[in-house]
């Protein structure tokens, strides 16, 4: 049986993927801030375990709960606050940082041992097309409009992290998701794609075999040339 642990998984895209792993015989704990959100997961057959990316001892002791552990899916993100220039702050900068690159980090790090042991270690982090500069710079694309700072700049970062973590450990499977506009609370259910098909790219690479691509950035549709 193969052990999954989700962050984030509570709602939208982190629940849809849970939904499908365990459809597809994964064993999911769904992390999440807070178990009193869980009754999803909960249905869906996940177990909950109370996690919050930006606390240190939170994300320690969820990962010292886990018996073991062969796939690790960052995940948990915000938006945050600032949409523009005008609107921009260190605070409000840090803040987006902290969850969506940082809390990476916490989970990935405290993850280590019990991945080591796996016989297949996967890592799936889930970034943005808004994390490719080339994607902010076509025009036609769903990226191009977006004006914000915070959250692309984040999403790049997770985009060469995930990078340099493949190198770092080579016989894991380490890649990158761009889930695509989905409809979810980020953008006010405005999205184009169903929750579904935005889990099409994580829910691959989640699945991917000691074989499998690592160090790869994926959408729906397969692999993003760097």
């Amino acid at each position: 049986m193969t052990t999954t642990l989700i962050t984030g998984a509570n709602r939208s895209l982190g629940l849809e993927t849970a939904r499908r792993l365990i459809e597809a015989g994964h064993t999911v704990y769904a992390g999440m801030r807070d178990p009193a959100s869980g009754d999803a997961a909960r249905s869906l057959g996940a177990e909950v375990v109370a996690l919050d990316v930006t606390d240190e001892a939170s994300v320690t002791a969820a990962l010292s709960a886990l018996p073991e552990l062969d796939v690790l899916v960052n995940n948990a993100g915000i938006l945050g606050t600032s949409y523009g220039v005008d609107d921009l702050d260190a605070e409000r900068m840090l803040q987006v940082l902290d969850t969506n690159v940082l809390g990476i980090v916490r989970v990935t790090q405290a993850a280590l041992p019990l991945l080591r042991r796996s016989a297949n270690p996967v890592v799936v982090n889930v970034a943005s097309g808004v994390g490719w500069p080339r994607f902010l710079v076509t025009e036609g694309r769903d990226e191009y409009p977006v004006p914000m700072i915070p959250y692309p700049a984040s999403k790049a970062a997770v985009i060469a992290l995930t990078v340099q973590y493949a190198k770092n450990l080579p016989a894991f499977r380490i890649n990158v998701s761009d889930p695509g506009y989905t409809a979810t609370d980020f953008n006010g259910h405005g999205g184009h794609q169903t929750v579904t098909e935005g889990t099409d790219a994580t829910v691959a690479l989640a699945l991917v075999g000691p074989d499998g691509p690592t160090g790869e950035f994926h959408d729906r549709t397969g692999r993003i040339d760097y």
